[in-house]
């Protein structure tokens, strides 16, 4: 698809917020292209990333939502570490976790990171169907931790194995 073919589809609604997300959205050559049109046209736009991309080619005034990879992900190999000096305070980082190994790295990545003072969300998101995010919720009360405990809405609206939503 042209990007003025994707311009014209987002046209079709008037939602004021555009979200780029994946796979993997920086993967895409023209990505950084369609993120500056869709500023000039006064939209707010997001990318949700996994961070093993660097983050230079993101125009400013993009919200960046930073997926951090835990081990459990076998991905956290992947991960470019330097982004995090790239990150603005209205951007995001989230973790998904599946397991009490998966929580301490992202304890420890969320201290080491100062991310809570960096961004203006971190978010801990219970692996779905792995971990319960109610044992998720209470390792965080239990720790203090200034995070949000976000469930994966998109498995829930459909079924787990949907792609393209």
């Amino acid at each position: 698809m042209e990007l003025a073919d994707v311009l014209a589809e987002v046209d079709r609604f008037t939602c004021p917020t555009v979200e780029l997300t994946g796979g993997e959205p920086l993967l895409q050559r023209e990505a950084p292209a369609l993120m500056r049109e869709l500023l000039a046209r006064g939209k707010t736009v997001l990318v949700d990333t996994g961070g093993h991309i660097s983050l230079e080619r993101v125009p400013a005034g993009v919200i960046r939502i930073m997926d951090i990879k835990c081990p459990g992900s076998g991905e956290a190999h992947r991960m470019d570490w330097t982004n995090i000096g790239r990150l603005q305070p209205r951007d995001e980082v989230k973790f998904v976790i599946a397991d009490r190994a998966d929580y301490e790295y992202a304890r420890e990545a969320l201290v080491r990171h100062v991310l809570a003072d960096r961004v203006t969300a971190v978010h801990f998101s219970p692996a779905h169907g792995v971990l319960e995010a109610r044992t998720l919720a209470e390792w965080v009360l239990a720790d203090e931790l200034p995070v949000r405990v976000q469930l994966q809405v998109h498995k829930y609206i459909w079924s787990p194995d949907t792609r393209g939503v």
